[in-house]
């Protein structure tokens, strides 16, 4: 089955190596996702609760369709140990076609999870 769709990529991070691959391995398994990529340690600087925080963390990049968008958010902030976890969705303009049809193949739009 060939769906053309709109594909995007998700940009999460983790607090870890062993909770990126529990979140990735969850949403290939679901067919939320078609793959995932676990980029190595990385450091985060931010504010919270008015305090300069500074902590080791993971980006987790994620391919899917439109359609699995609020679906795959959903199911990573359930599966996310932060209280407010980063998930943030872009538009995957253009790329190798023959790369973005089998995202849309392998993914499940009747996930029900």
């Amino acid at each position: 089955m060939n769906r053309e769709e709109k594909t995007k990529l998700l940009y999460v991070t983790a607090g870890s190596i062993t909770e990126a691959d529990k979140i990735a391995t969850r949403l290939v398994e679901e067919k939320l996702v078609a793959c995932a990529n676990i980029l190595g340690t990385s450091t985060a600087i931010y504010q919270w609760e008015g305090k300069l925080t500074k902590e080791k963390g993971v980006i987790l990049i994620l391919k899917t369709t439109a359609k699995l968008v609020q679906k795959s958010v959903k199911r990573i902030i359930g599966l996310h140990s932060y209280e407010c976890p980063a998930v943030i969705v872009l538009d995957i303009q253009d790329g190798n076609k023959e790369f973005l049809s089998w995202i849309n193949n392998v993914t499940n739009p009747n996930y029900e999870g």
